[in-house]
């Protein structure tokens, strides 16, 4: 096992030990809320874009080293119908994803301000109140089912953990920002897609999502698809 604690290895697990406590405990705890009395809601947003950068860059650096010829652990055997899991999950991952840009967002930064609407949840919100989240979440599941080696548990599993985890983390700051406005919307809208519409606390509106957001996913689908072997050395189909 030694050779799993190369420097190399070593600076993955750094990169993604950083990334999870950035989220879960600044971001996700009481401390941000210590933190945004002493340097004010703007600042430490500003701080925590900036140490998000930082981490994004750094996971990036990190894990393209950590999977070096030199560096590289490989600990579980990949079988050939998971190099098919991230292809078909960054489907429905890129329908979120975009249709979390297209209509107004709650959930995001900034955007308690949409909970005072008439009809705070539209379009993919009716599916799930994280969308975006969730496109994440499944991007890295799917990398992860394809993905035998240790730096790749360290990279996807930091966010995995950090998408699930951000949900309810979201959820308390938004109920904390506008108690009631965040009831209202909570009580039409699910974590888990397609809960609350099965419960019969909302329905399925696929003219609020539109061609026009599949049609994106679509082309963003391709795009990545297509790119995935210059960009990142190794083709997206198996």
């Amino acid at each position: 096992m030694e050779d799993a604690f190369d420097p190399a290895m070593t600076r993955m697990a750094y990169a993604a030990g950083f990334w999870v406590l950035l989220h879960v405990v600044l971001a996700g705890s009481p401390l941000r809320w210590v933190a945004a009395e002493k340097i004010g809601e703007k600042g430490f947003r500003a701080l925590f874009s900036i140490l998000s950068l930082v981490g994004v860059v750094w996971l990036s650096v990190a894990y393209r080293q950590a999977i070096s010829a030199e560096s590289f652990y490989g600990i579980r055997l990949v079988e050939p119908w998971m190099l098919w899991t991230p292809v078909i999950l960054m489907v429905p991952a890129v329908i979120l994803f975009v249709g979390s840009l297209t209509q107004p967002n709650a959930t995001m930064v900034m955007g308690e301000r949409h909970l005072t609407e008439a009809e705070p949840a539209r379009g993919i919100f009716r599916v799930t109140r994280h969308p975006m989240l969730w496109s994440f979440l499944l991007w890295a599941i799917g990398h992860f089912v394809a993905n035998g080696d240790l730096a790749s548990v360290f990279l996807f599993g930091s966010i995995m953990l950090v998408s699930a985890a951000g949900m309810g983390s979201i959820d308390r700051k938004q109920a904390r920002r506008d108690p009631e406005g965040w009831r209202r919307f909570a009580a039409v809208t699910s974590v888990v897609p397609f809960m609350a519409i099965l419960a019969g606390k909302n329905r399925f509106v696929f003219d609020e999502i539109g061609w026009r957001t599949i049609a994106i996913a679509a082309a963003l689908w391709i795009a990545m698809v297509a790119l995935h072997g210059p960009v990142i050395g190794a083709s997206a189909l198996p």
